[in-house]
């Protein structure tokens, strides 16, 4: 776009708009970020650039992470404590931008509003809305939250106008899953054990960490039993030839689900699902509820779906599946239902119809179906694809960053994307509208 060009009406709310103090007069404030050194080495940089990062721990795993003892201070009150203690800490500091990652976990909300009410730029990192290949990085909110959610197709087309077309994505190899399970259990273990300095730390999941570790062990330990219990269910339904629809859950607990639409629990999601699916569903077709790759079986959500099948009627048409390839599952499916899960993208780009029943960043008009379920079920309306892809560049030329949190390769990738991006006075929206997009997606496999 060109810059004399009248401003946009879905980038004016994106943008930040006010003028920026120099490096060295920002003080930028970091609460809790992914699990592993990600947040450590952005800060060495922001340092490195000559601003102030200042980091607020919660629990021993924050404290671990973070290398810098001088700048680092600690919160050991409880949630009730904390908005009284942000605020002394944002009057005292001198604090000009905020740095986390997720803003809908309590503490994170809590910095959302004082960011909001005091006019502090609000830096929020999330798991990519492509991903695995990209890391989510905006500004004031993500996902239901997210700038994106106010600005039209329309606007993203124009703003892409003048960019290239086609994008390459970065490696599939960034070994980010094995490091991201690495980090989250040393994480988890330190909280564990050393958390005595953080006697009133309360997570934000609905259990506790030495559950959730439990629970995690037999996970580990029942791989093997569910993969071999997976394929077979698959085989099956596979070669039944039963057209099916594919509903993605997501974990019970994530800040996304939780945060972002109208259910509290998977069970009301599934009661919703078999309900519209029994009343309207061509009788020979068959349900799959594909199980997040992280569940641990703390929402019960296979004795959830046999009790709906059976007082609706589905018993034998209605299928659980834990892990397996998303990609081969997509590619025999009629539709797809999902909360807001990201994976749904992966279904859009291949043109199947997707239904969300909570707020996404992709619910656009001509791109998810604007059915109810029942009558989804019944005959699904495809995207757009016309309308997906303005989408999909879009995100690929603003607020997704090509690497990962967890692996050194991936996280060095993204750092150095990153660490510019954060000091820009304009979020990624605002550059891209500006006719600057300051990422460089292009990656090749010798990197």
């Amino acid at each position: 776009m060109k810059q004399d060009a009248p401003p946009l009406p879905g980038f004016a709310q994106a943008a930040d708009g006010s003028a920026l103090p120099p490096v060295d007069q920002r003080v930028f404030l970091m609460l809790q970020g992914p699990h592993g050194p990600f947040f450590d080495r952005l800060g060495a940089l922001l340092r490195a650039a000559g601003a102030q990062v200042w980091r607020v721990g919660f629990n021993a795993g924050d404290e671990f992470f973070w290398s810098d003892s001088d700048r680092f201070i600690r919160h050991e009150g409880t949630l009730h404590d904390w908005p009284p203690h942000l605020d002394r800490i944002i009057t005292e500091k001198g604090v000009t931008d905020i740095v986390l990652y997720g803003d809908v976990r309590p503490i994170h909300a809590v910095a959302r509003a004082a960011a909001e009410e005091d006019g502090i730029r609000m830096h929020v990192f999330e798991e990519g809305y492509l991903r695995p290949y990209w890391i989510s990085y905006e500004r004031g909110g993500s996902n239901g939250h997210s700038p994106l959610m106010r600005i039209p197709l329309g606007d993203m087309r124009a703003a892409l106008r003048d960019t290239l077309g086609d994008v390459k994505r970065p490696p599939a190899s960034w070994g980010d899953m094995r490091q991201h399970k690495f980090y989250g259990a040393l994480y988890h273990f330190l909280v564990m054990v050393r958390n005595r300095a953080y006697r009133n730390y309360r997570g934000h999941r609905d259990i506790s960490v030495r559950e959730e570790f439990r629970l995690n062990l037999k996970r580990l330990l029942m791989m093997p039993a569910y993969d071999l219990q997976r394929r077979r269910r698959w085989r099956q339904v596979r070669r039944s030839g039963a057209p099916y629809s594919l509903v993605l859950m997501q974990l019970q607990h994530d800040s996304n689900f939780q945060g972002h639409s109208r259910f509290r629990s998977n069970a009301q999601f599934i009661k919703v699902v078999m309900a519209d699916f029994a009343k309207a569903a061509p009788t020979h077709h068959h349900l799959i509820f594909k199980a997040h790759p992280l569940e641990d079986g703390r929402s019960q959500n296979l004795r959830t779906i046999r009790r709906f099948a059976r007082e609706y009627g589905l018993q034998g048409r209605v299928h659980y599946l834990r892990g397996g390839r998303l990609a081969a599952m997509m590619a025999l499916a009629k539709s797809i239902v999902t909360v807001n899960s990201t994976g749904a993208q992966q279904a859009l780009w291949r043109g199947i119809p997707v239904k969300t029943l909570g707020r996404a960043i992709y619910e656009k008009p001509g791109i998810v179906s604007p059915q109810s379920l029942a009558d989804f079920f019944a005959d699904p309306q495809p995207p757009d694809p016309a309308a997906y892809k303005i989408l999909r560049d879009f995100l690929l030329q603003t607020s997704q960053i090509p690497g990962g949190y967890y692996s050194e390769r991936s996280r060095s990738h993204a750092l150095r994307i990153v660490s510019d991006l954060i000091l820009e006075p304009e979020d990624t929206y605002g550059l891209l509208a500006a006719g600057r997009s300051g990422i460089r997606q292009q990656v090749t496999d010798s990197f």
